[in-house]
Order: C-alpha cells, then structure tokens, then sequence
C-alpha cells in the first residue's frame, strides 16, 4: 500500500514535515498568549509562569501523548486515520454516529482555514523584534497583513505538487525547527533549572485557582493552543504511517517542552523589568532568542507557520476526499500527484480555503484576535473523536468494561477547554462556528437529500424486462446504439433495479445493444478495497457488476470495466465483441456507451416544503461540482446524457374537473 507503513529515516523525515507542523508552531503564539489576557508582565508571578507550563505539559501529555499517539493511532482503519476512517469502523452500531462525524469533520476543516492565518500571521509579526524592520514600518500591521498573504498564496500553489512531495520538501525543515526549539529553550532553561519544578501538577491544579490568574479556568483556552495539532497527527497517519509517527513523537515532545521551559526562565527573569514591562505586543517566544538570532529565529518561524499549515491542509485533502465517498459531500475531483497512493490533492478545496484563509487575515489582520477563533474549532473535533473512540473501545472484550471511564475522563478536559475556548465567542470565535455551521448544513443536505431518495426510490424486478431486451437487441430494424451500452446505478440488489434505468432502454429512446451493463460502486469500510461482484442474470447479455471500492480508492469506472469484460470473455460468459474496423488489429472488445442519468425534481412530487427544499439545495450544488463522468473517469469515453424527473412521494392530485356545458332550451 504505502511505503511509509515501515519505519525508515525517509518516513521520519516525512512525518516531520506533514503531521507535526501545526503542533510544532505552538510555542509562537501559546505563552504569548497566556501573558496578554492576563494583563502582561507586569500582573506576573512566578507561581503563574510554573503554572502555566505546568498545565501545558499536562495538557500535552494526557491529550496528544495519551489519547492520540497511544490510543487513537491502534484505532487505524487498515493503517487510515481521522475522524472519517474511526467512523468507518464503528458506524454499523448506531446510524446516529453519523452525527459526531458529521460535526467533528466540519469543526476541522474550519481549522484548516484558521490554522494557515494564525501561525503565518504571528511568525511575520515577530519581525517587528528586528531593530531595522521596526524603524522603519514600526507597529504598521499592513505591512503584515501583505506579506502574510503573500506567504498563503505561495503555500496553497504548492499544493499541486502533492503532499509527498512537501513532506520531503519541508521534512528536514521541521527537523532543524525542533531541534532550534530545543536548543533555544536549552540556553534559557539552562539559567534557571529550577522552572523544572512545573512539571509538578500541582503547580497546574494551584494555577486554576490563583488570585494570579485573571482569567481563572477560562486560561484553558489559551493553553488548549499547545496540542491543536493533535488532530492533525491522527488525520495524517495515511500519509506517514504509524511506526513513524510512534518513533518521532518523543523527540518532539522533549523539543517542545524545552521551549516552554525555556520561555518559563526568561518570563521570570524579566517579568519584574519595567523596559520589558512598556513593550507593547509582546512575545516571549522572540523576546527569548539569543541577541543576534532574532533574523534568523523570524525566517525560521515563517518557514515552521507555512508547514504547520500543510498539516491541515493535508488532512482536510483526506477528510473531504472520505467525505465524498461516503456520500456526506458532493462529488470534487481528486487528484494523485504523489507515488504513495495516500497522497492526494483537491483543487476546488485548495482554492476554497485559500479564499477563506486569506478572507480570515483580512478581517483579523492580528494574530491575537485570530487566536480565539483558532482554539474552539478543534476543541470540537477532539470532543467528536471521543465520542467515536467510545465505540470503537467497546468493539473489544478487554476494553468493553474500561471504555466508559475513558471517555468520561478526556470528555470532562476537552468539555472543560470547550467551555474556555466559547467564552471568547464573541471575540472571533463566531468565524469558527460560522465556517463549520456552513459545511455541517452541507453535508446534513446530502446525508437527508440521499436518505429522502432512497426511501421513496421506485424500482422493478429486471428479470421481468428480459424478454423484451432480448427482443431489442435482435431487432434488426433499429441501429446498435453501441456494443456496450453502460448505467451506472446508485443501488443494486439481487434483481430489483431503479425504474429510470429501462424506461431508458425501452421507452425514451430503445437502445439497442449487445451487452447491458448496470453498474454500481459500493464504497466498502476499508480503505483500499478493490473487488468486484458479476451476475449475467442467466443471460448472456446483462451484467449487473457491483464494484467494491475502498473509501481511499479512486472511482474510474472505465479502467475496472475493460478489465472485467476481458476476464468475463475469458471465462466464456460473455461471447466475443470482433471488430471488423479497429486499430487493434484482431480486437475482441467492442466499444461502450456510458448512459449517464441526471435528475430534475419534478413539479407533481408530493413533498413537506422543508424536504422539497433540501431536495432543490442538493441537485443545485450537484449542478455546480464536478461531472460524473469525470468523476468516474469516463471523460474519453462516449457519454450520453439523459434527464428524468425525479418523483419522491406520491404524486400531487392535480383536482382538475371538467367543465361540462349547460344547454340550453330552444325557444320559439
């Protein structure tokens, strides 16, 4: 499947340069953070400064070490990770679990658009710490704004190239960024080993209750910033593999806590300055640098922001693409530009959250208001995990009896962050809301769209319509429309087959043809399924092909069905197509028509005015997204087109009377 299963230095270095890019950015923005809401320096003490590592260690360990790396990686779906893959795999014990999926891949991929426009935004703002830049554009946020723009727009083009290709790209980037974290918070930390001490929790507990803390538990929301990555790193498991990831995480964490600790040292060196007190926006993450690195640790940040930024993106590639093939999203066309067949590229939602990420630094324009929206979107997403880790636990005898208190516990911490990343609602928080009550409206209209056609679908036995097609298809009078002639059908079971499909044979214009194919694609749990399932209806001219597809396999239709026919032939249930005229010389196989059915909502449906709408919102985003037949791969192939109306429910009583003329008496 992929290379990236193994445990091989190329994979580390790829791991580094997908899955942890958005985590790894958290010391930028975390302790900067904390210090603003709670006054600046100067409300300061050191009781506060340990607290606060001390609740991101904590936080860092119980969320991303315990709950993901450990537990939520073994909940892989053949080596797949994200929110979609763990629904896949616990979806058969409630329909209702469509609901977590639903919110917590909506809440997401609102993070793909916040993640590029804070971590890109608070890089470049570090540039005012370089004495040269500052004099001459001094607070001037424009001057941010556009080069933070700029940055996004170079890093959305990258995408065309695939992930694997960034991963390499950036990998050995993010592996010089972690070890400068480390190193940085090394030379701080190294001037007072004491703020050792916050890796006591007791120091985390005490914080939450201090006259020192403004905010009181609403600091949670701020310190939550530290593991926004976490989510990514289970989305991006595909892309890197397990191995990887259980090999690197160590690193990273000793990377990442040194940072914090060394950040730690310097607050509690300086925060009693008045110099340092007067300086407006300030950030220790800069401030701590080593005089004469400051140049250097700015363009080393820009480069980190842009790579935690392809963590998300690579994730929300994978999360739209399973929501596609589970039918929660409308058709997009995907491309693979990599040679692993987990890297993936979505052009219609890279410009979409190039749009929305660009529209987020517009409307913000400061890291600090940013930030707000950035935390409660993936608090969500983590909050769905759970709920869905719940029913994967509880799959297994050993955990059955313990999955209940784990969930419970990361329930009540991600409950508790939610809480504090809400209260800043108003604050920015709304974009966040706003973008995934935009996508969740999306896919609730193509879940209900396709639960409303499915229960009123008419559908007819084919092998009542036998001998009629075997009557057309010997009937001399008519021309061949193709050899082949090709539906593709949204349900097939046993012999029952949808109505649309013979009134098109047979009625709207007959179709005369060797072979009929019906053809329908069954995305199966697992991700890389390739199977298919042939019944020739006693016949030697009706095939009812039912292809099984995994959620990660792309759907050509065309490229499966050449295979087919050969082996069919083969096997002797399907006679020999020669070719008279070809460029193949001694050719078997005929040519195809694929007969693509497209529906209109008809006028006579009987529907609640709520269900017409939510049918009429559904075929006008179908109208606007990719084609069928490219989406089935069928774009060199000869496609016809045909329209029929689409009758849910039973049909309106038209109540039509006759008006019957009154004659009148002749009179003299």
């Amino acid at each position: 499947m992929s290379k990236m299963k193994k445990l091989t230095a190329g994979g580390l270095l790829v791991a580094m340069g997908v899955v942890y890019g958005d985590i790894g950015t958290s010391p930028l923005y975390v302790m900067k953070a904390i210090v603003e809401d709670n006054g600046g320096l100067k409300t300061l003490s050191p009781d506060f400064v340990l607290g606060s590592v001390s609740l991101v260690f904590w936080t860092l360990t119980l969320l991303t070490t315990i709950k993901y790396v450990l537990i939520a990686l073994n909940a892989d779906n053949h080596g797949e990770g994200g929110i979609f893959s763990l629904y896949t795999l616990v979806r058969k014990q409630s329909r209702y679990l469509i609901i977590p999926a639903i919110i917590g891949g909506a809440a997401l991929l609102a993070d793909g658009v916040l993640t590029p426009a804070v971590t890109v935004t608070t890089a470049i703002e570090g540039l005012r710490g370089i004495p040269m830049f500052y004099d001459h554009f001094g607070n001037d946020q424009s001057i941010i704004v556009w080069i933070t723009l700029t940055i996004l727009f170079v890093l959305f083009s990258l995408q065309r190239f695939g992930t694997e290709f960034v991963g390499k790209a950036f990998g050995p980037i993010m592996l010089g960024w972690f070890t400068f974290l480390g190193i940085v918070g090394l030379i701080n930390f190294s001037g007072d080993l004491s703020v050792i001490r916050a890796l006591d929790p007791r120091y985390a507990i005490g914080l939450l209750f201090s006259p020192d803390n403004t905010s009181g538990l609403f600091i949670l929301g701020n310190i939550f910033l530290a593991t926004t990555g976490a989510e990514a790193l289970y989305s991006d498991l595909g892309h890197v593999g397990k191995k990887n990831i259980y090999a690197s995480w160590p690193y990273i964490k000793i990377c990442l806590m040194l940072n914090y600790l060394g950040q730690a040292a310097w607050l509690l060196k300086v925060y009693q300055d008045p110099a340092y007190q007067q300086i407006e926006n300030l950030n220790p993450f800069f401030q701590a640098l080593p005089q004469g690195w400051t140049v250097f640790g700015v363009g080393f940040s820009a480069l980190a922001a842009i790579i935690a930024s392809q963590a998300l993106l690579s994730g929300s590639f994978t999360l739209v693409s399973e929501a596609i093939k589970l039918r929660l999203l409308p058709r997009m066309q995907i491309m693979y530009p990599g040679s692993s067949i987990g890297q993936m590229y979505i052009p219609a939602l890279n410009l979409m959250l190039w749009i929305a990420c660009s529209g987020v630094v517009l409307l913000f324009r400061t890291s600090t208001r940013m930030e707000a929206a950035y935390g409660l979107a993936i608090t969500v997403t983590m909050l769905m995990t759970t709920v869905l880790l719940y029913f994967f636990l509880r799959q297994f005898k050993k955990a059955r009896f313990i999955a209940p208190f784990i969930t419970l516990f990361f329930a009540a911490i991600e409950g508790i962050f939610f809480i504090s990343s809400a209260a800043k609602f108003f604050h920015g928080g709304f974009v966040a809301v706003l973008m995934a009550a935009l996508i969740i409206a999306i896919m609730l209209i193509w879940e209900w769209g396709n639960h409303i056609q499915e229960q009123a679908a008419e559908e007819v036995d084919l092998t009542e319509y036998i001998p009629q097609l075997q009557e057309l298809r010997n009937d001399e009078t008519l021309p061949f429309s193709q050899t082949n002639v090709v539906f593709l059908v949204p349900k097939l079971q046993g012999n029952t087959i949808g109505r649309q499909f013979i009134y098109s044979i047979l009625d709207k214009r007959p179709k005369r043809a060797k072979v009929y194919w019906f053809v329908n694609v069954e995305v199966t749990d697992e991700p890389y399924t390739k199977q298919y399932e042939v019944s020739m209806a006693e016949t030697d001219f009706i095939v009812k092909l039912k292809l099984y597809l995994g959620f990660r396999v792309s759907q050509e239709v065309n490229v499966y069905i050449r295979q087919i026919i050969q082996e069919l032939m083969k096997d002797g249930r399907l006679p020999k197509q020669p070719q008279k005229y070809s460029l193949t010389p001694g050719r078997q196989v005929g040519d195809f028509q694929f007969v693509l059915i497209e529906e209109e909502l008809s006028n006579v449906t009987s529907l609640t005015r709520w269900e017409r709408q939510v049918m009429l919102t559904k075929l006008f985003i179908k109208r606007h997204t990719i084609s069928p037949e490219r989406w089935f791969g069928l774009t060199y192939s000869d496609v016809v087109h045909e329209t029929v109306p689409l009758v849910i429910g039973q049909p309106k009583a038209s109540n039509l009377s006759e008006i019957v003329p009154v004659k009148k008496k002749l009179t003299d």
